[in-house]
């Protein structure tokens, strides 16, 4: 922990004690345990302008973390603790949060409290549970807390609805005893703009499917499966290409980035000069050096902070960002599917 991370925790609780805080969460490094921070407390939702002019400030969050945060015990209990039907872990920072916020209750994040985490790389314990317990904790949570929201989280997971949930009599009962809000209430009064960030019905991609040359049909751009801050190139489709294994499919989402469509990986070029490299980055969906458009009369992928296009050197199958040029056959590129009229849009706005 920082020097006095624990007075900012207390001072919001001792003047209402059923406010929750959170501090900012630093990263330890496993190996090293060298010490940075993690950010400077990215503010999601529910976040006026007026905050934005005070940072040492706390301000409200929808959703805690989980591992660290402050609350009164009196309010704690109140709320009826941790949901005991949970297991092991994962769900039990939705819950709470939402038990907070529509029960009556405040939660903030502070700037003024850092704490360092150690971030495993691996859960060390077996789960002496059965079956996916995560899966089982989030449908308890969404089927005491989410109302008509739940068939969101079913839609994206159909699974989930075929685990059993377990008996949820004690956790409703705590609901109804605290008269506790609505959870549409709670997503229009305190998450009112993660929906324009995260919907719950992901508008249509503009484009999908595999990324293919127009210098050499027979290569597609392939990530293979790499982690973030590590760099792709060109491989043999694996659609008419000869190619034998990759990972070649991809979506350009509505957020105007391109990542592969089972990972939260986008494409990122941090250096904006010619020759840079695109690596794989997390998806931050804040654009910035992960905002892309496509040329729907050329197919050309731009990048909009550089203002480089997407090149190719096809013999050595690398890729790299280059002065946008149409008449170079090796910055044409073709999507699996395209949404035509979706890409002249896209291409019309800034």
């Amino acid at each position: 922990c920082n020097i006095n991370w624990l007075p900012p925790l207390l001072h919001p609780i001792a003047n209402n004690y059923k406010t929750v805080v959170c501090p900012f969460i630093d990263v330890i490094d496993f190996n090293t345990f060298a010490y940075r921070a993690q950010d400077e407390g990215a503010r999601a939702a529910a976040v006026a302008a007026e905050d934005l002019k005070h940072p040492s400030k706390p301000f409200d969050s929808p959703v805690m973390a989980g591992g660290l945060f402050a609350i009164s015990t009196k309010w704690f209990w109140e709320l009826g603790g941790y949901d005991p039907g949970l297991d092991i872990w994962g769900g039990e920072q939705y819950e709470l949060s939402f038990k907070i916020w529509q029960c009556g209750g405040r939660m903030v994040d502070t700037g003024c409290s850092r704490i360092g985490h150690v971030y495993r790389k691996y859960a060390p314990f077996p789960n002496p549970g059965v079956g996916d317990f995560i899966g089982r904790n989030y449908r308890r949570v969404a089927e005491v807390w989410m109302d008509e929201y739940a068939e969101y989280i079913y839609n994206r997971r159909p699974h989930y609805k075929s685990i059993p949930a377990g008996d949820l009599t004690s956790q409703r009962e705590i609901r109804e005893r605290l008269h506790c809000k609505p959870f549409k209430w709670f997503m229009t009064n305190v998450a009112f703009d993660l929906p324009l960030r995260y919907p719950p019905v992901e508008p249509p991609s503009a484009a999908s499917g595999e990324i293919r040359s127009a210098a050499d049909a027979s290569l597609c751009i392939d990530t293979r499966f790499k982690g973030g801050m590590q760099s792709f190139g060109l491989a043999k489709c694996i659609k008419g290409g000869g190619g034998l294994s990759g990972e070649q499919n991809f979506i350009f989402t509505f957020r105007k980035d391109i990542h592969p469509a089972d990972r939260a990986f986008c494409f990122d070029v941090s250096q904006h000069a010619v020759k840079a490299p695109v690596i794989l980055y997390q998806c931050h969906y804040q654009k910035g050096n992960q905002h892309w458009k496509i040329n729907p009369n050329t197919g050309q992928l731009y990048h909009v902070a550089s203002r480089l296009c997407l090149d190719s050197e096809p013999a050595r199958l690398e890729i790299f960002m280059n002065s946008c040029n149409p008449a170079r056959q090796t910055q044409l590129w073709k999507w699996g599917t395209t949404d035509a009229k979706q890409l002249e849009r896209d291409w019309a706005n800034n």
